[in-house]
């Protein structure tokens, strides 16, 4: 049985700042350095009235023209449009699968990340695609944060390997831990550009970046694309709802804000959420979808079934009326501004109209130095200046600071009436938590930390 957990995979332990050589430094740019640095010199970002743009020549002499156009938050049926106005289902009938996975010529063992992008092709958190990208698609979000359609993407979804037989028009079985997930028609097999890819779409191809480790030393030489026919879905240690399982859980006509994380969730955490169904840009009776994104384990991270019992006895716990609880099977690259773009994308696609943007949205750290990769604001930024042409709102996170005399308030009312904050950095709560020590209410959840103790517990 596959264990995932609300985290990094093991090769995003770490993000990355570039080295002094680097082309962008971690200090947020300004708008346009943002717009040149993520969507390259083939595309332009404007707001406002709708402009027209070709993107660079592919290989294949085949141009793209994107058209952006400012759009609103649309509906389809009292819920939110999913991205590219349809929601995709891969899934094969169950009379057909047999005979289809006999078809197969080639069999393929997918890694744990490859595994999540095949679950999200098939339940449709990635529509519009019903596949792994083509090269004119991949060079097309790579250089223009589009596909040749137009339509916003903020990260190629592609399948790797090493096969040098592999070749277009084969139909192969990908497998994942003895489950046979899906089928896959090649349709291309090309040798991809990853130094620009990484410049693209992580701002730099420095291998500080743990995305860009991933991407040069984690996958294989090739890259293959092609339509995807699904089977099964992975089995988990918890349950990851599909988008219209989610979608069948929320209020016709009202927002739907999104909040992801993959860590327990605090009192902090819990403030931030709860108070953004009050923004000025949120709708009266909206309610929060809380989503964790479930990647691979790395070995230093909580498990995840000890993170799904945390999110179910806080559930319990809160009862919250406002409340959806679901879980994400994505692996995090850690990509900042451009990461951002995918999280409301998908999040579009489960039926959200808004999503919080938190400070450092998807940062990263250098691996060799430690500093902050993105400015703390750039994710934020770049998500606004994005969110008309999703047809997504954003949500800033708020500065939300404990204080003696009023519990939680923002920090620019502690500021302004001088109280007393108090404050539990995370280094201390696990010291605390190792140490069997109180740990204040006004931080954490009884119930989570009762679970987080029974597991420290198991593992003595």
């Amino acid at each position: 049985m596959a264990t995932f957990s609300c985290g990094r995979s093991p090769a995003l332990v770490k993000a990355a700042a570039p080295c002094a050589a680097s082309k962008f430094p971690p200090a947020a740019p300004s708008r346009d350095a943002c717009r040149h640095r993520y969507l390259g010199d083939g595309s332009l970002l404007v707001t406002g009235a709708p402009l027209q743009v070709k993107a660079p020549q592919r290989s294949s002499g085949r141009k793209a023209v994107i058209v952006r156009a400012a759009a609103g938050v649309a509906t389809e049926s009292g819920l939110q449009a999913p991205h590219g106005g349809k929601l995709v289902d891969l899934m094969l009938p169950e009379a057909e699968k047999a005979r289809a996975a006999a078809a197969c010529s080639k069999t393929m063992e997918l890694s744990d990340r490859n595994a999540c992008d095949v679950e999200l092709l098939v339940v449709g958190a990635f529509s519009p695609l019903e596949g792994f990208m083509n090269e004119d698609e991949y060079n097309s979000v790579v250089e223009t944060m589009h596909t040749t359609d137009g339509v916003v993407f903020g990260l190629p979804i592609v399948l790797d390997t090493v096969d040098e037989d592999t070749a277009v028009g084969d139909k192969i079985l990908l497998q994942y831990q003895g489950a046979d997930l899906a089928i896959m028609t090649v349709e291309s097999k090309w040798t991809p550009n990853k130094p620009l890819e990484c410049l693209k779409c992580y701002g730099t191809s420095q291998l500080e970046h743990p995305a860009v480790q991933m991407v040069s030393m984690e996958r294989g030489k090739y890259y293959i694309g092609g339509k995807i026919q699904g089977l099964t879905l992975p089995k988990r240690v918890f349950p990851c709802a599909t988008p219209r399982e989610v979608r069948a859980t929320l209020p016709e006509g009202k927002d739907v804000v999104a909040f992801q994380c993959r860590n327990p969730i605090h009192r902090a955490h819990y403030e931030l959420f709860t108070r953004a169904l009050g923004a000025d840009n949120v709708g009266k009776g909206a309610v929060c979808l809380v989503h964790p994104t479930c990647g691979p384990t790395q070995d230093d991270d909580i498990p995840g079934i000890v993170r799904y019992h945390t999110y179910e006895v806080l559930k319990t716990e809160t009862n919250n009326p406002a409340l959806r609880w679901a879980y994400l099977p994505y692996s995090m690259h850690m990509a900042g501004p451009r990461e951002a773009i995918q999280h409301m994308m998908i999040r579009k696609n489960y039926g959200c109209t808004h999503f919080i943007i938190g400070r450092d949205m998807a940062g990263s750290k250098s691996t060799v130095t430690g500093e902050d990769f993105y400015g703390a604001y750039e994710a934020q930024d770049f998500a606004a200046e994005h969110a008309s042409e999703l047809g997504m709102k954003t949500v800033p996170s708020l500065n939300i600071a404990y204080t003696e005399e009023k519990g939680y308030v923002t920090a620019d009312v502690a500021e302004k009436e001088g109280l007393h904050t108090v404050k539990l950095s995370g280094t201390q709560f696990r010291k605390m938590l190792r140490a069997g020590e109180d740990i204040p209410e006004w931080f954490a959840f009884k119930s989570v930390v009762k679970v987080l103790r029974e597991e420290m517990a198991n593992l003595s």
